[in-house]
């Protein structure tokens, strides 16, 4: 499977680069450039008016386009934001803030939402136990125990580890073992959404599901979605004036109500453009017949090749024997992670050579795509050799 015919724009901006970046700053289909000056059209011919359009068109589309990639009911469930920050921040507002919040979640959380924690735990707002990632191979009957025992206001894990690529695959499990009816769980699926198969038909009634355009979805920043269970978080403290949208012209006094659906998560005014730009990388894909199996499947391919070509002979921190260890490569996500003391270096070195990697800390992250293919790989595999 070769997608490239619709990367053309930014594959032809910098052809004598390897972008092997897709987990971090996945490549925009060209789609998505119609689809961006389409918002900016629309903006000058409505003007005010554009938002007719915005809310009767472009987000029903997103949220149907969401819905169905997860296996969930309902559309309407999926609230929007610009980041999803903003989204977990709007959650954990609703738990009681008479005492502190008592949260449970695993030390290997993505950056905005460890830092806000930790900001609040100094504050002394919450109360936090974090599981540690390793040993991976027994995370999940650790964090699935310590679930179990109860007492949570906020249960929040990853369902792909943003800087290992290591996969958490029993998330019904993880979520039937909450205890407390009470207890607001989150998945933070920025990782996982249109990059492993994923249904949440079982736990789309007790889990929120957040995640973003971004990265595999292939749309850019600002398109980030939560699926909201019915039933919980019905009034977060953090509010916007969307919360209430379709109560606008009723609204009186002192009160404050809010939609029971996903609007009850939403904030305030934004910018819709990449809005346009995701339901045009989705429309994209279910016209090409394009799921998210087919995506998978190809970059596991492509992960294998690579792995083959630099076998016996990689380079130090680039090699088999320096992936992040945990899990077989099936239950990886749809990067590799390489883990060296001198990470940094071969980052520099790889860079020098044309490939474009990311580096945080002492890992080194490839991330292949639909729009690389065999040669490709190839390609990176000899410059990766070349480079030691």
């Amino acid at each position: 499977m070769t997608m490239k015919q619709h990367f053309s724009i930014s594959l032809e901006a910098a052809p004598d680069l390897l972008y092997f970046t897709a987990h971090s700053h996945h490549l925009w289909p060209d789609v998505t450039r119609a689809a961006h000056l389409a918002a900016w059209d629309l903006a000058a011919e409505r003007k005010d008016e554009k938002w007719s359009v915005v809310f009767g068109e472009v987000i029903p589309a997103c949220q149907e386009h969401i819905a169905r990639t997860l296996s969930l009911s309902d559309p309407k469930a999926i609230a929007f934001a610009p980041n999803t920050h903003e989204l977990a921040k709007r959650v954990l507002s609703c738990v009681d803030d008479r005492r502190p919040v008592r949260v449970l979640t695993t030390d290997g959380e993505f950056h905005s939402f460890r830092r806000q924690l930790a900001r609040l735990e100094l504050a002394g707002r919450v109360e936090v136990e974090r599981v540690p990632l390793e040993p991976f191979a027994s995370l999940a009957q650790r964090l699935e125990a310590a679930i179990a025992r109860g007492g949570w206001d906020l249960v929040y894990f990853s369902q792909v580890f943003f800087n290992t690529g290591l996969v958490l695959e029993n998330l019904a499990e993880l979520v039937a073992a909450v205890r407390d009816d009470s207890t607001y769980v989150v998945i933070d699926g920025y990782h996982g959404f249109m990059a492993r198969p994923t249904d949440l038909s079982g736990v789309e009634s007790r889990a929120f599901y957040m995640a973003g355009g971004y990265k595999y979805a292939m749309s850019g920043e600002g398109a980030c979605f939560l699926h909201c269970p019915p039933g919980y978080a019905e009034r977060p403290v953090d509010t916007g004036w969307f919360a209430s949208f379709g109560d606008l012209e009723t609204t009186t006094g002192d009160a404050v109500p809010y939609s029971s659906d996903g609007f009850r998560m939403w904030g305030s005014t934004f910018d819709p453009t990449a809005f346009f730009r995701f339901r045009a990388a989705m429309d994209l894909w279910r016209e090409q017949g394009i799921d998210v199996s087919a995506i998978h499947d190809h970059v596991r391919r492509l992960q294998a090749r690579f792995l083959e070509r630099i076998d016996g002979e990689g380079i130090e921190g680039l090699n088999r024997s320096s992936l992040v260890p945990g899990a077989e490569l099936a239950a990886r996500a749809n990067f590799l992670t390489f883990q060296c003391a001198d990470a940094e270096r071969v980052h520099r070195a790889l860079r020098e050579a044309g490939v474009v990697t990311d580096v945080r800390g002492d890992k080194l992250r490839l991330g292949f795509g639909i729009y690389h293919d065999e040669e490709d790989v190839d390609e990176l595999a000899r410059r990766a050799l070349g480079s030691g």
